[in-house]
């Protein structure tokens, strides 16, 4: 039976670890802050804007939280967006996706100052990740690293296959991969032969959307599975793009859902916040 990779465990790890640094960031007079923008009544978006508040005053971080009505216009938001980066005890900025239909979230996007963009969204972020020389990882992939890194497993030379080319999971995690000297494919809806692709892979890190896509036929012996995707089912249940048990057979490791990438992905984001801090910090002649 595989190794589960307990994201929660790590998470709490990490967040223990934050919450230390914010001590120490606070005692020198610069709380860390995250100001969240939610817009309309997603259900699932409150669910993670309630879980992100929670890790906040878990760690000590100052939160402020800006929950809009469906109607507010793109112009509304921009505004709030451009008063929120000139806020010095705000630390981050993060506009809780998806944005209703009338409202461009490439604009949102490009109106969170670099500095503040703690999802690393921004194209000036993702042209720092491109080059590997960044302050700030987007959440899911830096999770899904940090889950490899605390499991020991060594991805230099290994090859990994990513299932997804989204800008928010797919495309920077082939690129994280890269920079840890593994060699990266990228599957999407046009890739012909997914099984026989995903075959080869020492790693797979399934980012699709679609529930247990990857079943353990397509699974090599020895492999690490990552599942980045969190589907509900019609008995209301949640599953992963990966089919657990017949991938967890054959898999050296692999990430449970819930409870693997998830609660990575907010321990992350708290880590760019307290990061943001950090360096706001630094700016400001403190040490």
């Amino acid at each position: 039976m595989a190794i589960i990779l307990d994201g929660k465990k790590l998470a709490q790890k990490i967040k223990d670890n934050l919450k230390a640094q914010t001590i120490r960031l606070t005692e020198k007079g610069k709380t860390p802050g995250l100001a969240v923008i939610i817009v309309g009544n997603n259900s699932a978006s409150r669910i993670y804007v309630n879980s992100k508040k929670r890790a906040c005053a878990e760690i000590g971080i100052y939160s402020e939280e800006y929950a809009l009505p469906e109607d507010t216009s793109e112009k509304e938001l921009l505004e709030l967006i451009e008063k929120l980066n000139k806020n010095s005890d705000i630390d981050g900025i993060l506009v809780q996706l998806p944005l209703p239909g009338h409202i461009d979230e490439k604009a949102v996007i490009n109106a969170i100052s670099p500095g503040k963009d703690v999802d690393a969204f921004h194209p000036v972020n993702v042209g720092k990740i491109m080059i590997g020389d960044y302050d700030f990882l987007p959440c899911t992939p830096a999770g899904v690293i940090e889950l490899i890194n605390e499991s020991g497993i060594d991805l230099e030379g290994k090859e990994c296959v990513v299932i997804g080319r989204s800008n928010i999971v797919g495309k920077p995690m082939s690129m994280l991969l890269l920079h840890k000297n593994a060699t990266v494919t990228i599957c999407h809806s046009k890739t012909v032969n997914l099984a026989e692709t995903v075959r080869r892979a020492d790693v797979v890190v399934a980012a699709v959307g679609r529930a247990q896509l990857i079943n353990g036929d397509m699974i090599k012996e020895g492999a690490v599975v990552i599942d980045v995707g969190m589907n509900r089912l019609e008995d209301n249940t949640l599953a992963g793009d990966v089919h657990f048990e017949s991938c967890a057979k054959k898999a050296y490791a692999i990430t449970p859902v819930p409870g693997g990438v998830g609660p990575m992905t907010i321990a992350m984001l708290m880590k760019n916040t307290v990061k943001s801090a950090s360096l706001a910090c630094s700016r400001g002649g403190v040490e």
